[in-house]
This record gives structure tokens, sequence and C-alpha cells, in this order.
């Protein structure tokens, strides 16, 4: 099965997952242009079906983002563009100050099986760090705080156990070996 995605750490940390549930996962490195939505769940259906224009069978996406309370759940489903445009420094900027800093994390599959979407979500709660720290991970890794460390702090093995891409994808690999 094909996963289409341009981010590299993603696919790393997917392989690692799918070969826990004896699948083979397929890199399709792949940039395509992701529709804007109010919520993960909308985006990533939406991205599914124009996919499914230029793919002839079934494949897998996912959609996260980072939702900060004390912002309203902000960047929410715009995580990708924040962070292209702000980034790590501009989040922390934002929460300069502000003392609850609980924030989750929010993984969205969607599972194209050749005629429809299937959609299932993890979340991972947190908060926002005072600073960026690590250098491992990619994205909001270095703000995210699981417990006393960062993603970007925790090797590979020890954020999959925990992050929220780990549990949409143990749900949507849980379902396949169902549905089998």
């Amino acid at each position: 099965m094909y996963f289409i995605t341009s981010n590299e750490g993603k696919f790393r940390e997917v392989e690692r997952i799918a070969e826990m549930y004896g699948i083979q996962v397929k890199w399709m490195k792949m940039k395509y242009v992701e529709p804007q939505g109010n919520s993960l769940e909308e985006i990533a259906k939406l991205s599914a079906r124009m996919l499914a224009e230029k793919i002839e069978g079934e494949f897998v996406i996912e959609d996260s983002g980072l939702f900060v309370e004390a912002l309203k759940g902000f960047p929410g489903p715009y995580s990708s563009y924040v962070f292209k445009t702000i980034g790590n420094e501009g989040i922390l900027k934002l929460m300069d100050g502000v003392k609850d800093r609980k924030a989750y994390f929010m993984a969205v599959v969607a599972y194209w099986d050749g005629e429809k979407a299937h959609v299932f979500t993890g979340k991972v709660d947190g908060e926002i760090a005072d600073s960026a720290r690590g250098t491992k991970g990619f994205g909001y890794d270095p703000i995210f705080l699981y417990g006393d460390k960062t993603f970007a702090e925790m090797e590979t093995g020890e954020k999959n156990k925990v992050s929220h891409r780990r549990r949409a994808f143990e749900e949507f690999f849980k379902w396949l070996k169902e549905k089998s």
C-alpha cells in the first residue's frame, strides 16, 4: 500500500508502525495541493478524493495539526501553513507570557479504498514548551512537550510509542487487519 507524502520523516515514522502490524507501506513521494478546511477530517477526505483522480487503486494519506488551547485551537488545520510562515519561533512568540500552555497534536489518516475515504484519528495531549528543545523529529516537535521532554528530544521509537500519528495509524491498521 502506498503512503502519499512529501515528508520523509512522516513516512519513516509510519513505516515503523506498519511493521508492527506486518503491513508493508511504500512511499509515494508526492507533493499535492492540500485543500483548506475547518477540520483535519474534512481536509483529509477532500485530499483523498482529489488524489484518487490521479492515482489508481488504494492509498493512504495523513494530515496532522497542532492545537493550542490558549490560542483557541490555532494553528489547528492551518498548521502546515503557519509552520512555513512563522514556524516554531512564531508560536513561541504568541505564547510569550501565557501560563496555560496546554496543547495537543491530532493526526487524521484517510485511506482511499478505490471508491471512498475511510478516516481514522489519533490525539496526544501535551504542552507548548517555553523554548525550542531537541534536534530530532520535524515540524513542531521541538516545542511540543510530552511529559518532561519535547518530541524533538525523544528517540524515534520513544516518540512512536505515544505519538498522535501512531494512534491514528494503529486505528487504521487494526481496522485493515479486521477487514482482511
